[in-house]
């Protein structure tokens, strides 16, 4: 048992006698009322999105989950190639279970995996990625850090805001949960 609290994406939880991965969890809290997680939990059976809102000190079952870290080697067709970093096992995981995966890894990421009597029904990447820009606008001159941002493609091919005196080349850090700038990577 886990509190609503503590769901993150790629989780496993048990929601009504049915087995879902979150999809989203996000806490919302609206002035003096109580605060509330609104999550979007998809379905490990059919593979539908559900809505659900539970009180912040909701206890929400955990199944036995199997979780395992497997590093991203490349994608083969609709599957991604995973390995196995104990015994160098490799196995493909359905485009579905791995969710925005092409927009974040490149390869050689470690992603935990979650696996239940042998089938993998959930990927959980890693929370912040290093990612090169390949097309943005020039650095405007006398730019800062507080000023607008302007938007950047990856080498992945994801589209995110990023501050004005980011250019091309260069490599930065990107949050996988909200798919936000986050710093310059060091290096």
């Amino acid at each position: 048992m886990i509190k609503a609290m503590d769901l993150r994406k790629g989780k496993v939880v048990s929601h009504e006698n049915e087995l879902y991965t979150v999809h989203t969890a996000q806490h919302v809290a609206k002035g003096n009322k109580r605060s509330y997680i609104q999550a979007r939990l998809k379905s490990l059976k059919s593979g539908g999105l559900r809505d659900v809102r539970f009180s912040v000190d909701d206890r929400i079952e955990t199944p036995f989950v199997d979780t395992k870290p497997y590093e991203y080697l490349y994608r083969d067709g609709t599957n991604f190639v995973l390995m196995d970093q104990q015994t160098y096992d490799q196995i493909h995981v359905a485009a579905n279970v791995m969710s925005d995966a092409d927009q974040y890894l490149k390869g050689n990421e470690v992603v935990m995996v979650s696996i239940i009597e042998g089938q993998v029904v959930a990927a959980e990447l890693p929370t912040v990625v290093e990612l090169e820009v390949t097309d943005t606008p020039p650095a405007i001159k006398g730019a800062t850090a507080t000023s607008q941002s302007k938007d950047a493609v990856l080498e992945t091919g994801l589209r995110i805001k990023v501050p004005p005196f980011i250019e091309n080349g260069e490599v930065v850090r990107v949050d996988t949960r909200s798919g936000e700038y986050v710093e310059r990577a060091k290096g």
